[in-house]
């Protein structure tokens, strides 16, 4: 049966690259539209506030994750994701790099904070993301995150398309997205090492592609959520 057919370390990592080639949020309209320069500054600082939420939340959901995790080892291994976030001393960490983008966009830091952007789909969409990493076995929470083999290539672009095309943003905010391109292939690289270990038998890696496949759609979600809101093509907003 195909259930009893293991995948092999290759075929799975190919299976979960597949995963972003076809559902990964650089292809959604809104997405593309930055991409080519055509969001307009109220539709960016839309995008940059409303991803905000869902940045704050990354170490909530490392948290949990590392909470469970069973050894020490993979703990301090993982424990530097909450810190790249939330910074410690002499480090402020991502979560202040992304309010620096806001500002250098044009969002006051009271605005940033006090969340008064945020659409309710896209919190929804973030919460039903924590949420699963709260309740699924970590392996399969883990490999939700697995977005971040996609992540460099797309950081790499969006540097610089933000000072090509939309260069009334302040070049300081740029430093979250740079600090990204050297954390995000590390995190992929253990994250990735972790999944192919724990999942052993063909149901536990088809949960970790669809858990992939769910990741994606909540980053989805929050594009659709935007699109909504800021229609592309709407010059008025």
């Amino acid at each position: 049966m195909l259930e009893s057919y293991l995948l092999s370390n290759e075929q799975f990592t190919s299976r979960l690259r597949q995963v972003g080639e076809e559902r990964y949020h650089d292809k959604h309209p809104y997405h593309i539209a930055m991409h080519e320069g055509k969001l307009t500054p109220v539709q960016l600082r839309a995008w940059i506030a409303n991803r905000f939420y869902y940045q704050k939340n990354i170490p909530v959901k490392d948290a949990l994750i590392l909470s469970k995790l069973p050894s020490r080892e993979d703990r301090r291994e993982w424990i530097q994701r909450i810190i790249d976030h939330d910074g410690r001393d002499g480090s402020d960490g991502g979560i202040e790099a992304w309010i620096r983008l806001g500002e250098a966009a044009g969002i006051p830091r009271d605005e940033m904070l006090d969340e008064r952007h945020v659409l309710p789909a896209v919190r929804f969409a973030v919460d039903a993301y924590v949420n699963f990493c709260r309740l699924e076995p970590w392996p399969i929470a883990v490999a939700s995150s697995l977005t971040e083999l996609f992540a460099p290539t797309l950081v790499s672009k969006r540097i610089g398309v933000f000072e090509q095309l939309y260069p009334w943003i302040r070049p300081e905010g740029l430093a979250y997205f740079q600090s990204r391109l050297t954390q995000a292939p590390r995190d992929a690289d253990h994250g990735l090492s972790l999944v192919l270990r724990e999942c052993r038998d063909r149901r536990e890696q088809e949960q970790a592609i669809a858990a992939l496949q769910f990741k994606c759609n909540v980053l989805w979600a929050l594009l659709d959520a935007l699109s909504l809101a800021f229609p592309v093509g709407d010059h008025d907003r």
